[in-house]
């Protein structure tokens, strides 16, 4: 977030001079500035909090987090009230460009290359209940609509077992053409990673396989399957991988790059993204695709489809590949990686804001935050400011342990007890005595 002579400000003028449109001169009381809203927003993925009032709390409770944001201590915390409106203030592409701004700073020390992407996605439980969800056409609730269908069938008076009998006899009770959220207009019904039905969005990140960055991040209804909503996250990631290929030739145009020139150039997905129709346009992308195939019964009809036949023909030819295995390989880890770091632990896998636009605003500063954790697993290899706690900590208490088991050894061999009780305290030291990953960037604590 600072330049590396130590002179800082580089975030905060980056970030003021984009949001300058959005603050007045004169009027209205002092507002938050961006370079504040903008880190209280990384403490989010940081500290692992989810809502903003948790953000706003823990900015007034740690004397540390003061510091990181640029608050004196005789100077309030912005409420969460003013962490939200500034929110809502600055528009959807002026985060977007923190987000570029922060690929910018992983491109200058080599942790960003643009070759190989992976991608999937994952869904976001709502801030809305089912229980609220009301008919597109009348607007009646899902009890009120139940009733309508007892008095039809001739129950006058139908109790609440009358209803859930009703219930369990159709098939499809809860659709998106007929039922939507009056709280949360953009969230939809879909099953849950765990199996719940839930309103929730759908998540979608392109991650590089060379480092594990995350190159773009999109949000949309969780009632879209992976073949229609490919084409556009590959599309960000190719022109954030561009974005910083221009950067480069114009900041450094001597010195050797470090992003791909050609850009995005192999595309990675699990079998859920596979179509004829996906393969043949990422064919025409120029964007060499490893989609494993779903188990199909008989043979398919190729008959007017030589295009897509051949397509599908080589993306089957590269998947079996031992290149293509690794591949697949490296695309569970990292994308998994990143979904459990900024959704998990990052506390983000339920919403606490409504609305698309406002929840990717959130969404592309927490993603961010993950990115610049690659940065600190380089500089000292924890990711987040409580890893690195824990292992100094873990440090402490294993050189405490190293010096009480001689010392306790010493004792015991003196007094007559068994060499096997001495050999145990041996045994818990050099189980503490574990070193630190440090093969990548991209190791995740205690790996």
């Amino acid at each position: 977030m600072r330049s590396r002579d130590g002179s800082g400000g580089v975030f905060d003028e980056f970030v003021e001079t984009r949001c300058a449109k959005f603050y007045a001169e004169k009027n209205g009381r002092p507002s938050l500035t961006p370079g504040i809203y903008f880190r209280a927003l990384l403490i989010g993925y940081f500290e692992g909090i989810g809502a903003e009032r948790g953000i706003a709390w823990r900015l007034a409770d740690s004397l540390g987090l003061r510091r990181f944001v640029g608050i004196a201590l005789d100077e309030y915390t912005p409420d969460h009230s003013t962490i939200s409106r500034t929110r809502r203030l600055i528009d959807l592409d002026t985060h977007r460009e923190v987000f570029g701004w922060v690929l910018g700073v992983l491109a200058d020390r080599g942790l960003l290359k643009g070759q190989r992407i992976a991608i999937d996605a994952t869904t976001l439980e709502a801030n809305a209940a089912m229980r609220s969800i009301v008919r597109r056409d009348t607007g009646e609730s899902y009890e009120e609509f139940l009733r309508g269908l007892a008095k039809a069938s001739g129950v006058a008076t139908p109790t609440r077992e009358d209803l859930a009998r009703l219930d369990r006899k159709r098939k499809k009770r809860t659709s998106n053409k007929e039922w939507k959220s009056p709280a949360d207009g953009d969230a939809r019904i879909a099953k849950m990673k765990d199996g719940r039905t839930h309103l929730a969005h759908k998540a979608e990140h392109a991650v590089d396989l060379d480092t594990g960055a995350v190159v773009a991040v999109t949000l949309q209804g969780a009632d879209r399957g992976d073949t229609t909503t490919l084409d556009a996250t590959l599309s960000e990631a190719g022109m954030a991988v561009a974005e910083q290929v221009g950067r480069e030739a114009e900041l450094r145009p001597d010195d050797q790059p470090k992003v791909n020139l050609a850009g995005v150039e192999e595309a990675v997905t699990d079998k859920g993204y596979h179509s004829g129709a996906v393969v043949k346009r990422m064919k025409a992308y120029g964007v060499r695709s490893y989609i494993p195939e779903k188990k199909q019964k008989g043979r398919r009809n190729w008959a007017g489809k030589p295009a897509e036949q051949q397509a599908v023909y080589e993306n089957r030819r590269r998947v079996r590949g031992e290149y293509g295995k690794s591949l697949l390989r490296r695309r569970g880890e990292l994308v998994e990686r990143s979904f459990a770091h900024c959704y998990e632990t990052g506390a983000m896998r339920r919403c606490h804001l409504r609305g698309q636009e406002n929840i990717l605003k959130r969404q592309l500063i927490h993603v961010g935050a993950f990115n610049l954790s690659l940065i600190l697993r380089q500089l000292l290899g924890a990711g987040t400011p409580r890893e690195w706690k824990n292992r100094v900590g873990r440090l402490v208490l294993t050189l405490y342990l190293r010096f009480t088991c001689r010392i306790n050894q010493k004792q015991l061999c003196r007094s007559g007890l068994s060499a096997s009780v001495a050999k145990c305290f041996v045994r818990s030291s050099t189980r503490l005595r574990r070193p630190t990953c440090r093969k990548s960037a991209t190791c995740t604590p205690g790996c």
